[in-house]
């Protein structure tokens, strides 16, 4: 532990302190202190455990920043009786963010727990207001960059759904957009062709709920996997129905999904709008319905950022960077 660490301020008053009870004190300084060295490095404090009370050493806004997120990390604690490394750094970005409704997303109840005892839950501020709009209405457009969890979040709200017996079955569908390869020209027969465009939603399944139950459900038709070609001239009842990859639909195919509704059905449109595989000349279908149908009643829109990202540290990064190369880039353009 820390507790024979020497402060560095110049001072030996601490600007902050923070009470815990001695059998919280493990889980949340980490293996080797190695939570507590993490926050010190990333917010320019010094932390020293002694007598039931966390002294934090540094200017005042720095210890400010520490304390507000060591009683995060306490509260996290105590609902779970645990706190994972991504609890952390979810909560530390938050902090560094100014963003404390995104730790408030971290103390959510899960929404399920996969086979493998990993619970989902929403992690940011964005998510926890998808998941929430997912509850509430009955067609959700969710569009952000890559590694924002609008996949994800909807196939566990739809296993959810299904598992309280609010539908009966989950359908998943995607459109078939080839991207460098002629659907002709790849080996095998039409399944085995578009097996590789669909595959992103059957290891998103498998993750939820396993490769086993997802056989089963397969094979009684209360989950498909489909393209969205293969979606017209069918009404869907008593169904969520998740349409993802939606920027690469034309506007015929947006409305011609959105009307395969029937009754007791909800439906969960996702995409990235910076990531359109269609020609030129082709307006995307989701960019299309979400300027015509935002304000309709009983339609919700959720609009993820680079902030929601809870992939590897370095997506975050690498579409930040994107994102600034097309705003130089923009900038450039409207220079010269």
């Amino acid at each position: 532990m820390t507790d024979n660490k020497k402060p560095t301020s110049t001072t030996d008053r601490p600007e902050r302190l923070v009470s815990y009870q001695s059998h919280e004190l493990e889980t949340l300084v980490g293996r080797h202190d190695q939570n507590l060295k993490l926050i010190e490095e990333s917010l320019g404090v010094q932390i020293v455990p002694r007598d039931d009370q966390l002294q934090i050493f540094g200017d005042e806004q720095a210890a400010q920043d520490a304390e507000d997120l060591l009683r995060r990390l306490l509260e996290i604690i105590r609902r779970r009786h645990a706190l994972s490394d991504q609890d952390l750094k979810y909560a530390l970005r938050a902090v560094q963010r100014e963003a404390v409704d995104d730790t408030d997303a971290l103390l959510a109840e899960p929404l399920l727990v996969t086979p493998r005892g990993k619970p989902i839950r929403p992690k940011t501020a964005g998510q926890m207001e998808y998941v929430r709009a997912m509850a509430q209405y009955d067609v959700v457009f969710c569009i952000g960059p890559a590694g924002t969890g609008k996949t994800y979040l909807a196939m566990a709200m739809a296993v959810r759904a299904m598992k309280e017996g609010s539908v009966s079955r989950i359908v998943l569908t995607r459109p078939i957009v080839e991207a460098g390869e002629e659907l002709g020209f790849l080996p095998g027969d039409v399944m085995e062709k578009i097996d590789p465009y669909l595959r992103p939603l059957y290891d998103a399944l498998i993750d939820v709920i396993g490769a086993d139950r997802l056989q089963r459900h397969l094979r009684r038709g209360t989950i498909e996997v489909v393209p969205l070609a293969y979606m017209r001239g069918r009404t869907i009842n008593d169904a969520i129905i998740v349409l993802d990859e939606a920027q690469n639909t034309s506007s015929g195919q947006m409305k011609m999904a959105l009307t395969r509704m029937g009754l007791g059905s909800k439906m969960v449109i996702t995409g990235d709008i910076t990531q359109v595989d269609l020609p030129v000349s082709t307006t995307s279908g989701l960019v299309h319905a979400i300027a015509i149908l935002e304000k309709v009643p009983g339609i919700a829109v959720t609009r993820l950022t680079g902030h929601d990202i809870v992939r590897h540290d370095l997506v975050q990064r690498i579409v930040q960077a994107y994102d600034q190369a097309q705003t130089d880039s923009g900038a450039s353009q409207r220079d010269s």
